[in-house]
């Protein structure tokens, strides 16, 4: 099966700090609830067709739903980056296994979507973004980079299943989201503390990298730890919501890369966001309760923004 069949083109957050340039549809203070609390810090959130949560926690995937249930469903090994495609089979992260995996519906591994690019292996893959109209997908690959060692890159994977090369020499490529028009790409640079942005040219093709926002920095007098922009995703206006790993906090971004809103995420070391809920206008936040000593356990809150997110979910035709 070609990843276009596999998508079959979709058809279809109290606040920390109130900014006064907030935009006039995003609420000014949100309130983070905890829907499930599970033994470790946890990334990877997305909802299926039927409207089940799914969020990766140390080696396992666990399957949630709204009103607080949860059982394991997968086992992995180091699960990360998560997205449902239209014929109901899962495409996940896992640096543990060097590779993009598929599941089934039902948890069961099939054969990989991607493990090397180039005749090279992938380092570990993190996070995804899918490019339903073209039955492709983007993912970055961190790899272990950092500041001093930019080995970071970002791939995509064509419809027939080949891995492309889009971009290399990034410090912790991380949480990557393709606008819904196909002409943008973000991707959070984690140890830059910044989202980049480049202009899509053609599928998998992209232009030189541009800087759409340098985030805040951690305040320590207030609780915060660090500062690496990790998830994201966008709203259906197209502003694009930011899990901030370190702050506990969900930045929202315009467009332009104009800071609009800060809400709390619930966990210390947010790690990712996805919007979900009956009528698709609620935030969900992953992460780490407490710092990464402190054994706290992982968390997914909602933040019930009243704002429409952007699905990301393709169905059939």
């Amino acid at each position: 099966m070609t990843f276009r069949h596999a998508f079959a083109v979709c058809t279809t957050l109290t606040s920390l700090v109130a900014l006064p340039a907030i935009a006039a549809d995003l609420p000014k203070t949100a309130e983070p609830m905890k829907v499930i609390q599970v033994p470790h810090y946890c990334e990877g959130v997305v909802f299926d067709h039927a409207g089940n949560g799914y969020t990766s926690e140390g080696d396992t995937i666990v399957q949630f739903t709204l009103d607080g249930k949860q059982k394991n469903w997968a086992k992995t090994g180091s699960p990360n980056g998560h997205k449902v495609l239209a014929d109901g089979t899962h495409l996940v992260c896992d640096a543990s296994q060097h590779a993009m995996l598929r599941l089934s519906a039902d948890g069961k591994l099939l054969n990989p979507a991607s493990k090397e690019c180039d005749g090279q292996p992938l380092r570990g893959p993190n996070d995804l973004s899918l490019d339903t109209a073209n039955g492709g997908f983007y993912f970055t690959d961190p790899g272990g980079s950092d500041e001093k060692n930019t080995i970071g890159t970002v791939h995509y994977v064509d419809a027939k299943g080949k891995t492309h090369l889009c971009d290399k020499g990034l410090a912790f490529p991380n949480g990557i989201v393709l606008t819904p028009d196909g002409k943008k790409l973000y991707v959070a640079e984690s140890k830059q503390n910044r989202v980049l942005v480049y202009d899509v040219t053609a599928p998998g093709k992209i232009g030189n990298r541009s800087v759409l926002a340098d985030l805040p920095k951690k305040d320590e007098a207030a609780g915060q730890i660090d500062n690496q922009p990790d998830g994201m995703c966008l709203d259906a206006a197209g502003n694009l919501y930011v899990a901030h790993y370190g702050m506990k906090q969900v930045q929202v971004l315009s467009p332009e890369g104009k800071l609009l809103a800060r809400y709390p995420g619930g966990n210390l070391t947010t790690s990712n966001v996805a919007f979900g809920g009956p009528k698709g206008d609620q935030l969900f936040v992953t992460g780490g309760i407490g710092d990464e000593k402190s054994n706290a356990g992982g968390g997914v809150f909602r933040l019930d923004l009243g704002v429409k997110g952007l699905s990301v979910l393709p169905t059939k035709k």
